[in-house]
């Protein structure tokens, strides 16, 4: 692993945004992929609504890069099977699956039922710490955030200091709902069975509903509730909500 300093990835995470400005999804990620000062690089992919783009364009680069993908133990039973689907079809070599620790779901969520008092908790618990601890051998990460998801992404750069941790890479930072749409039907991808179904955001079962003609597509989302973004950042030993979480 690199052993970068805050300084040091805040330096890198400029120059390389700077760099690639005015790059393609394609170029950021064949340059990131080979991007020695990014060190070990993995992907993280809930294969959700638009998953398949970016799994799609990372497997034509690089199929032997890991694929990490958290099963918080409360997603449909449609992601599951979308997950093995893609993970077959586009030939990956080394998918990981993620899962919260079985004494942490013990102590807080036994019964499966904190997401009805503790959101925040329950995101914690099943996704955030068993992510951050599975990205503790990598260097940087790729997302699949895009600005037009919200007001807390709509300033997103291709590059982003992760806490002074790592690097996020968001290739698709600059794409809209349309440019997503058009790439998977010229690559006649297969599209999340929920989507169909009036669901073009989906998280976890209980936290996901359907969504209105006219609404946000991210309305669905933890409807009727503030909370906008499932990830919890520790910092400095607290937890607090991340202003560019990932979902």
């Amino acid at each position: 692993m690199l052993h970068e300093t805050p300084h040091r990835i805040d330096e890198t995470v400029r120059d390389l945004n700077a760099r690639y400005r005015h790059h393609g999804a394609t170029a950021v990620l064949e340059k990131a992929l080979a991007e020695h000062a990014l060190g070990r690089i993995a992907m993280v992919s809930s294969f959700g609504a638009e998953s398949v783009v970016l799994l799609h364009l990372v497997s034509v680069i690089d199929r032997t890069t890991p694929v990490l993908f958290v099963d918080t133990e409360m997603l449909f039973p449609e992601t599951l099977a979308y997950q093995q689907d893609l993970a077959q079809r586009l030939r990956f070599t080394d998918m990981r699956t993620i899962k919260a620790r079985p004494e942490a779901l013990a102590e807080h969520d036994p019964q499966n039922l904190l997401h009805k008092s503790d959101t925040d908790l329950c995101c914690a618990i099943r996704k955030t710490e068993p992510l951050q601890r599975a990205l503790g051998g990598f260097d940087s990460w790729i997302t699949g955030r895009k600005r037009y998801q919200g007001k807390t992404r709509a300033a997103l750069d291709f590059f982003e200091n992760e806490d002074d941790l790592r690097i996020k890479i968001n290739p698709l930072a600059h794409w809209t709902s349309a440019d997503l749409q058009d790439y998977i039907a010229e690559n006649r991808l297969p599209r999340h069975p929920l989507v169909a179904q009036g669901y073009p955001s989906i998280g976890c079962a209980p936290c996901t509903s359907k969504v209105a003609a006219g609404e946000d597509p991210r309305a669905g989302r933890w409807r009727d509730s503030d909370k906008e973004e499932c990830g919890i950042h520790f910092v400095n030993g607290r937890m607090v909500r991340g202003k560019t979480a990932e979902a």
